[in-house]
């Protein structure tokens, strides 16, 4: 084959250039495809830790938190609300807190907490996902007067105690679920984080 005529230089710069922008266009188009893979902000941000104020929550009251698109509640108990946690252990499916799925280790005690004063569970009942109640009040007309304080489901009636350790001949099979958290400071806890 001849080239006379050809100039191989012009064809070599052309061939070049054309696999440069080639290499461009495919770099354009694969960096999207492989960012693609990663999890979105809005993704990351739902299962990010949430920093909980908790100084405000007055004895006896309860405070709502958002993790993971579900209600997280914080209880700040009084004395007598934790003298009441050792009065009905009989009437409970698991008082021991025995099934490990529903609170970390630090929370497998009688107050499912680390610091006794502050309950914090997801609010969300382990029978069919409804919210349940915050009813702290003791012997309540509809409840009845064996009630010491929990929380009520009003979908089904399934009761937990203000440990939230679901009672016997309820709906709900197991106790309300602690999630994993910790304490910053004395008055911030960090809400899907355990404890270091």
């Amino acid at each position: 084959m001849s080239t006379d005529g050809v100039n191989v230089d012009r064809r070599r710069l052309l061939i070049g250039a054309t696999a440069a922008v080639g290499a461009v266009g495919v770099a354009g188009v694969a960096v999207p495809f492989v960012k693609s893979w990663n999890p979105s902000a809005k993704a990351k941000a739902a299962g990010a830790p949430v920093f909980a104020d908790i100084s405000a929550i007055e004895p006896g009251q309860r405070a709502v938190f958002e993790w993971r698109g579900k209600p997280v509640w914080v209880v700040r108990r009084t004395p007598e609300m934790l003298k009441t946690l050792t009065t009905h252990d009989g009437k409970l499916a698991d008082p021991a807190s025995e099934v490990e799925s529903q609170q970390p280790t630090y929370a497998q005690n009688a107050t499912r907490s680390i610091k006794p004063e502050y309950l914090v569970l997801t609010g969300i009942c382990t029978h069919l996902g409804c919210s349940p109640l915050f009813r702290p009040e003791i012997a309540a007309a509809d409840l009845g007067s064996d009630w010491v304080g929990g929380f009520f489901c009003p979908c089904h009636g399934s009761r937990f105690d203000l440990a939230g350790r679901v009672y016997n001949g309820v709906p709900a099979p197991t106790n309300l679920v602690v999630p994993p958290y910790r304490y910053e400071s004395d008055s911030v806890i960090v809400i899907g984080e355990d404890t270091v």
